[in-house]
């Protein structure tokens, strides 16, 4: 097996040169750094990985915690390739953790990885609450950053979009084209996005003096076959709706497809309306308004902290990001007064 004193001898250089160029620490010129780097490849040279992460004390690795009910889908498919590129444009490697089905499997995910030194762990929760991730940030030195949840105690290392809000924006946009019948399809009841979107639907109707309907809200679990049989519950209760909101874009797509098969045409007597602006949003038939969220930005802005509380250490608070509508083929303004919906007369029953 090479040892680190051979590459110094075929280099012409010390063993503390050669150190020096593995770490980066310390100057070594551009000619000296060259030569043991053709010194390490003629001799086959691989480091010690343990024991240069106990001398540089950086392991240049990112965690990633994502439980697995997570992964189906493109909007995570698209999450964890923007981490992975990202990761890798900085010279890092990620590492991936299961945080599983509960959050006492999430915290073991966490420790597993601050087990591992990494330099820095990004968590995207679905089972551990604000308070429990507040707790972890401040027993450990390692800097974590929490992905799409809002941290009470430390703001600065969390980012995250207001759903609500955003929720609120899209119903303010179809009243304001003339829709007041507009129906609803949740997210996962355990899902903290999910009760975010809903709140904001709910809130934007009462401040616009436009009674809830608990029969126009249908419940969903993020995939098109839960939009499909939301819509399906939606047609059983007779309910009346001149628009529908999708929590996500899956749904969104499975809601198409049934109000078709339903007779009910999109966007010219139901307008339909997702979230996240999955890439295939803009290939439906008809062509799916969406409210993209930022979640490139989230994802850079996360990384970029991580790193520099790595390498620099605090950072100040982040405001939310926001979401914005994209408005495609299948949202349409109500025109003359006359509104067609579904379960009115002239309507689809």
């Amino acid at each position: 097996m090479t040892t680190m004193l051979e590459v110094a001898r075929r280099a012409g250089v010390s063993k503390a040169t050669v150190s020096r160029v593995l770490s980066g620490n310390g100057y070594t010129s551009q000619e000296t750094r060259d030569r043991v780097q053709q010194a390490i490849e003629e001799c086959g040279y691989r480091p010690n990985l343990v024991a240069r992460q106990l001398a540089t004390r950086h392991t240049r690795t990112l965690g990633l915690v994502v439980t697995n009910t997570l992964y189906h889908g493109v909007y995570f498919g698209e999450l964890l390739s923007q981490v992975a590129r990202m990761t890798e444009d900085r010279g890092r490697q990620l590492i991936l953790a299961d945080g599983k089905h509960s959050a006492d499997e999430e915290r073991q995910a966490i420790q597993y990885l601050l087990d591992s030194r990494c330099d820095g762990v990004i968590i995207y929760p679905r089972f551990l609450g604000v308070e429990e991730m507040d707790e972890i940030i401040e027993q450990h030195e390692q800097p974590i950053m929490v992905l799409n949840r809002r941290l009470s105690r430390h703001p600065a290392h969390c980012v995250y979009a207001d759903q609500q809000a955003a929720a609120e924006a899209v119903v303010d946009k179809l009243v304001a084209m003339g829709h007041r019948e507009i129906a609803f399809i949740a997210g996962s009841a355990d899902s903290p996005t999910g009760a975010e979107r809903l709140a904001g639907y709910r809130q934007a109707l009462i401040r616009h003096g436009i009674p809830v309907q608990e029969t126009l809200i249908a419940p969903g679990k993020w995939t098109p076959a839960c939009g499909a049989a939301a819509v399906s519950t939606l047609l059983a209760r007779g309910a009346r709706f001149s628009a529908l909101v999708a929590s996500n874009d899956d749904m969104a797509i499975g809601a198409i497809k049934r109000l078709h098969e339903a007779g009910v045409m999109v966007p010219d007597e139901v307008s339909v309306v997702g979230f996240d602006d999955i890439p295939l949003a803009p290939y439906v038939i008809p062509a799916l308004s969406s409210v993209k969220m930022p979640v490139n930005g989230m994802i850079q802005e996360t990384i970029n902290r991580l790193t520099t509380m790595v390498e620099e250490g605090s950072r100040d608070a982040l405001p939310a990001f926001s979401g914005t509508l994209i408005r495609r083929d299948s949202l349409r303004r109500l025109t003359g007064g006359a509104m067609m919906a579904v379960g009115r007369p002239g309507g689809i029953r």
